[in-house]
């Protein structure tokens, strides 16, 4: 059975004994939220891949609640040190060397030389960090290849009675995963995965990024990198300007006029891309369960900027509409 936890003194202290012994607890940041584990304990963390149906080839972010913590872990560069000072708390994740006497676990690496480190946001998720005193390993609290959560009800629906707890931090400001940003090689960062920072953002500081030629390259080194990813049950089509009368329509922006499409969901009928982050997911999910409903064909989701958070968004729908390895329905995946 999993605990319900609410954000007292004492649920937050149940919640970091349980990470302490081993447990695995959802917990909400800024970003979504994540299954945590023990990073340094490796059946902890393997516990994380079974719970998820996560296949075993994709490394685990590890949590701080600050950054000197963070970077006992790793290798801390200059560049490293001014965007933490930057942006953490925040949804930054960066990939740097192992340190030496690093504690996490081969496990959460992937057997890798680097490591995938952020403090994100938030005085609920700090404090949790903060009492259990260990890196926390935590992907985003869903089946592997679904839908990330952005409540803890959208935790329940697929991990209930499959973890320990779920700690009560309210919504989800960004809803967005962080962005993960690669300084393994000081001469050249890379950005491996579009979030909650934008690229902007860091290139005011880093100069220009690079960026990986395929979705592919980048997968070795960063989670959320898997070609098919953040996937509904329907079919996902993208850039619609002309939803069809079986489809669910995700649209975003003023609309001049009713849309064929049976049911809808507005990102943001303002254009902000802000709105629209923090609501993809949610928005996902709710167009998934009703076309499922009503025996719809597809999910069509109208064009979307892919400035700022707009190339975030448009990274997670093409994941979301990608040839799919196995079914996004939980109930028949196979992979462990």
């Amino acid at each position: 059975m999993t605990l319900r936890l609410d954000s007292t003194e004492t649920g937050i202290a149940t919640a970091a004994r349980l990470l302490r012994e081993g447990g695995l607890v959802a917990f909400g940041t800024e970003t979504v939220y994540g299954l945590g584990a023990d990073a340094t304990q490796p059946q902890a963390v393997a516990r994380i891949f079974e719970a998820k149906n996560r296949p075993r080839f994709n490394p685990l972010i590890s949590h701080f609640a600050e950054a000197e913590a963070a970077f006992e872990q790793v290798q801390a560069t200059p560049l490293a040190r001014r965007l933490a000072a930057a942006f953490w708390p925040g949804p930054l994740t960066l990939v740097l060397p192992r340190a030496v006497g690093s504690t996490v676990s081969d496990l959460a690496a992937d057997g890798l030389s680097t490591l995938a480190v952020r403090v994100p946001r938030g005085e609920i998720t700090a404090a949790l960090l903060r009492q259990t005193g260990r890196p926390v390993a935590a992907p985003s609290a869903n089946r592997s290849g679904r839908i990330s959560p952005s409540s803890a009800a959208h935790v329940l629906e697929e991990l209930d009675g499959r973890i320990d707890a779920v700690l009560e931090c309210g919504p989800c400001a960004i809803g967005l995963e962080s962005t993960v940003l690669d300084l393994s090689d000081p001469d050249r960062p890379c950005l491996l995965r579009p979030g909650g920072i934008t690229a902007e953002a860091l290139e005011a500081l880093c100069g220009p990024l690079h960026r990986p030629t395929t979705q592919a390259d980048a997968a070795p080194l960063s989670p959320g990198r898997m070609l098919s990813h953040y996937a509904p049950g329907l079919p996902v089509r993208l850039d619609v300007l002309t939803p069809r009368a079986d489809e669910a329509l995700l649209a975003f922006g003023p609309q001049s006029s009713p849309s064929a499409a049976a049911i809808s969901w507005n990102l943001s009928e303002s254009g902000s891309l802000e709105e629209a982050a923090s609501r993809l997911f949610a928005g996902l999910r709710a167009l998934d369960h009703a076309g499922h409903a009503r025996n719809l064909r597809a999910i069509a989701v109208q064009p979307i900027p892919t400035h700022g958070l707009g190339l975030a968004i448009h990274d997670r729908l093409t994941r979301a509409a990608a040839p799919r390895p196995f079914s996004a329905n939980p109930k028949e995946n196979t992979l462990p």
